[in-house]
């Protein structure tokens, strides 16, 4: 299987300038040289996830990157470069790392003593949403983004394809426990995998979608297509008018949505 993709390869990297986020410095808590992640989605910048993925790889410590992210942070205040968010994302899932929820507070902290001004942000896919302590730690950040891309369960798996067991029910149950306190990020596409359309734009993915959006009430909900070259070839970039469509019946839901090109 193709394992190529986009990378980062660097424990801190950026700041990059985020479609969705601003001036965001990224935290890579996974391996800098391969992909670790609980998906397989099919659209993935970073490529396919490797098969062993129960091996557990070498991940950066939490002191390692306490110590890195002191560094870069006063670098960026000294050059007068000061992120609109840090954000734990990089070459996977983040919340896969073990100390995650530790690595949090260390970051909350030095964002409160060095750049009070950004946010400490979140991108993940909520298969580890379950784990209270991954939860707790979520709950601290200012922007809890989490994955929701399907209405169904089979197109669940069809898109983001699991390699961990991961129910689509019980996830979309764990999502309304954020209580509001959450940002669903979803990514809208159509093309052919494996020999067969794939399609959730479709009015009836999109309505068993927003029916789970009008239950788990998040903060907003950030809409976007595909930008960046996706292991599945054949898929095709949404147009920002279908997104725009979309977004409206979230609107009539009474949260808010956001189209990003």
């Amino acid at each position: 299987m193709n394992m190529s993709g986009f990378l980062f390869h660097d424990v801190i990297f950026g700041p990059v300038r985020s479609r969705r986020l601003g001036l965001s410095l990224g935290i890579n808590l996974l391996p800098t040289h391969s992909k670790y992640c609980s998906f397989n989605c099919i659209y993935c910048e970073c490529g396919w996830t490797p098969e062993n993925v129960n091996e557990v790889p070498e991940l950066p410590p939490r002191e390692l990157v306490r110590q890195y992210l002191e560094y870069r942070l006063n670098e960026l205040v000294e050059e007068d470069h000061i992120p609109d968010a840090i954000t734990f994302a990089g070459n996977g899932e983040p919340t896969m790392h073990p100390d995650f929820a530790a690595i949090v507070d260390d970051t909350i902290e030095l964002r409160d003593r060095i750049i009070p001004g950004a946010k400490v942000t979140v991108l993940s896919n909520a298969s580890m949403i379950h784990n209270p302590s991954v939860f707790n730690a979520l709950m601290k950040l200012d922007q809890n983004i989490q994955k929701l891309d399907a209405g169904s369960e089979r197109l669940f798996h069809r898109m983001n394809n699991p390699v961990v067991p991961v129910n689509f029910g019980d996830l979309v149950r764990d999502l309304e426990k954020f209580k509001g306190k959450v940002i669903i990020q979803s990514m809208f596409l159509r093309g052919i995998f494996q020999g067969s359309p794939i399609d959730n734009t479709i009015g009836s993915e999109v309505n068993e979608w927003l029916r789970h959006i009008g239950s788990i009430r998040p903060s907003m909900v950030m809409i976007y297509p595909i930008s960046r070259v996706t292991p599945v070839h054949n898929l095709e970039k949404i147009a920002i008018f279908e997104l725009e469509l979309i977004a409206e019946k979230v609107r009539k839901l009474g949260i808010e949505a956001k189209v990003y090109n």
